[in-house]
C-alpha cells in the first residue's frame, strides 16, 4: 500500500470540503442578517423619556430667601441622582420656574409644568399662598404634589394628591408654649406683626395657650417690618401680671422688639418664633437676644444634636455636599427641598413604578423615613407624618443657639 488517495477518498473529500464551504457562507450570510435586523431594531426603539419633577419657587423678590436654597437643593440631589443612575433606570430632570410671591403666576407655572412639560411630579411653593392657589390644579391633575411652604391649611382638609415636607406654624406655636408650661407661665403677653406669616402663626399660639391653660392678657400688634415697636412694648409692660412675652414675626422686626424689650428693663422671658432662626437675627439683635429662647428646626443646631439622635448624620452629609457645591451653608428652606425629593424617590423605588396613582399610595404608606427634620411616618389621613420633635426649643447664650433639653 502506498500513501496516494484513492479516487474514491479523494472524491470524498471533495465533496466534504464544498459542503463545508456553503454551510460557512450560508453561517456568515444568517449572522450578516441577524446584526443587520439588530441594528434596525435599535434604531427604531424609541429613547427614554427622562422622569421630569417640575417646581415652582420664589427665586427672586422678597422671598427669594425662601425659594432660592430650595432650588439649589433640588437641583443638587437631581445632580446626585443622575451620577447614581437615576431613578429605576431613568435620568432625572427638574424644571423650575420662578414665581416671586404671586399666586396668580403660581397657577400659571404649574399648569404649564402638568400639561405643556409633562411633568412627572411637583415639588414647591414658597410661600403659603402661592401654594395654596394652586391645589385644585393639582388635584384635577391627579399629579403627585409635594408642598414645601409652611401652612397647615395645605393638609387641612386632606387632599388626596398632596403632601408636605415642612413643619407647621403651629407646630411651632405647640413648641414654644409646652416650654411655657413646664416654666410655669400663667398670663402671657403676645406683640406680632401684621403680615400673613404672623397673624397666621399669633392666631395658632393664642388657641393652643387657651388649651394649655396660659392666658393671653396682653395682645398687641404693629405694622410688620417696621421699626417702631417700643410703644406696643410700653402697654405690655403695664400688664402688671405678665409673665413672659412672645413676638411674633419674621425679618427685621423682632430685632427691634428684642432691642427694646432690653431698653424698657423687663425681667420676664422672652420668647420668639421660629421666623428669626437666622443669623441675621442674631447680628442686629447683639447682645439684647442673651437669654431669648424660640424654636429652631433641627438644620439650625446640626452640629449639637446628640450623637444618638436619627438625623444627625443625615443632617450632617446635606449640610457637606451643599456647602462643597455652592459654597454656603443650607438653610432651613433648603432642608424642606432636600427631604421632599428625598421622600419623592423613596416612594418612586418603594412603588417599583412611575405610575401617579402607585406613588401616592406609596408616599401614604412612608414611615421609619430618616429626614432633615424628623422622623417621618404618613398614612392616608396624614400626609406630612412629622414626629413632634421636628422643632426644637433653644435659648440664645453668648451670640448662638443653645439646645433646651
Amino acid at each position: 500500500m502506498g500513501t496516494h488517495l484513492t479516487v474514491d477518498m479523494q472524491e470524498y473529500f471533495l465533496k466534504f470540503r464544498q459542503l463545508l464551504y456553503r454551510f460557512l457562507a450560508i453561517l456568515t450570510f444568517v449572522i450578516l442578517g441577524m446584526m443587520r435586523h439588530s441594528d434596525t431594531l435599535l434604531a427604531e426603539e424609541p429613547p427614554v423619556e427622562p422622569l421630569r419633577i417640575g417646581t415652582f419657587l420664589s427665586i427672586t423678590g422678597q422671598a427669594a430667601f425662601i425659594g432660592a436654597p430650595a432650588l439649589a437643593t433640588l437641583k443638587l440631589y437631581v445632580n446626585l441622582l443622575n451620577i447614581r443612575g437615576g431613578l429605576l433606570g431613568r435620568k432625572v430632570e427638574l424644571i423650575d420656574y420662578d414665581v416671586g410671591i404671586d399666586p396668580r403666576t403660581a397657577q400659571i407655572a404649574v399648569r404649564r409644568l402638568i400639561y405643556f412639560d409633562k411633568v412627572d411630579a411637583i415639588i414647591g411653593g414658597s410661600t403659603s399662598g402661592a401654594t395654596m392657589s394652586v391645589l385644585p390644579i393639582i388635584s384635577e391633575a391627579k399629579i403627585p404634589f409635594i408642598a414645601l411652604a409652611n401652612s397647615g391649611a395645605l393638609l387641612h382638609p386632606i387632599r388626596s394628591w398632596v403632601f408636605k415636607s415642612s413643619q407647621t406654624h403651629r407646630m411651632a406655636c405647640k413648641t414654644i408654649l409646652n416650654d411655657m408650661q413646664r416654666r410655669g407661665i400663667e398670663f402671657l403677653g403676645m406683640i406680632s406683626g401684621d403680615d400673613g406669616f404672623a397673624s397666621t402663626t399669633r392666631a395658632h399660639c393664642i388657641e393652643i395657650a387657651k388649651i394649655l391653660g396660659i392666658s393671653v392678657i396682653a395682645d398687641e400688634v404693629y405694622r410688620s417690618q417696621t421699626r417702631k415697636v417700643l410703644e406696643p412694648l410700653k402697654r405690655i409692660k403695664m400688664k402688671r401680671k405678665v409673665q413672659a412675652v412672645l413676638n411674633v414675626d419674621f425679618g427685621s422686626s423682632p430685632a427691634y422688639v428684642t432691642r427694646d424689650f432690653r431698653k424698657l428693663g423687663f425681667d420676664i422671658p422672652l420668647y420668639q418664633t421660629h421666623g428669626v432662626a437666622t443669623l441675621d437675627y442674631l447680628d442686629l439683635s447683639g447682645v439684647a437676644a442673651e437669654g431669648v429662647r424660640l424654636p429652631v428646626p433641627p438644620i439650625v443646631i446640626a452640629d449639637k444634636l446628640d450623637d444618638a439622635d436619627p438625623i444627625k448624620s443625615i443632617l450632617l452629609s446635606y449640610i457637606k455636599l451643599y456647602e462643597r457645591r455652592w459654597e454656603v451653608t443650607p438653610s432651613v428652606y433648603g432642608s424642606y427641598a432636600f427631604d421632599a425629593i428625598r421622600l419623592y424617590a423613596s416612594a418612586i423605588r418603594r412603588a417599583r413604578s412611575f405610575e401617579p396613582k402607585k406613588i401616592r399610595k406609596a408616599l401614604e404608606e412612608t414611615e421609619n423615613y430618616v429626614g432633615a427634620n424628623g422622623l417621618v411616618k404618613m398614612s392616608p389621613k396624614n400626609h406630612m407624618g412629622l414626629y413632634f420633635r421636628a422643632f426644637r426649643m433653644v435659648e440664645i447664650r453668648d451670640g448662638d443657639w443653645t439646645p433646651v433639653n
